[in-house]
């Protein structure tokens, strides 16, 4: 009877650690449950900036103006015949 108690002990010990650290366990099965959640995560991240470059596509494929726009706050581009004007704030005299 002491062998059976023994072997029942043993057996359970081995299920147990299957569970809890095994390949396959519940804690396995948590990490891949929130690897899943973070990758869900930057897939809408992703989605969401395929789209608005998408929007930034189409509005730059309506016409000229919106590619002039463009050029200039990106790129600094001016038009030929405009003159560029560079402002620089002096920082005040107490300040250092």
């Amino acid at each position: 009877m002491k062998w059976l108690a023994l072997l029942l002990l043993l057996l359970f010990a081995l299920l147990q650690y299957r569970l809890w650290l095994a390949e396959g366990s519940k804690t396995e099965l948590l990490r891949l449950q929130e690897e899943i959640q973070r990758q869900q995560q930057r897939n809408e991240q992703l989605s969401q900036r395929n789209h608005d470059l998408e929007l930034e596509v189409i509005e730059l494929q309506k016409g000229p103006s919106s590619l002039e726009e463009r050029a200039r706050e990106d790129l600094g581009m001016i038009k030929e015949g405009e003159t560029y004007y560079q402002i620089i704030e002096q920082e005040a005299q107490g300040q250092q």
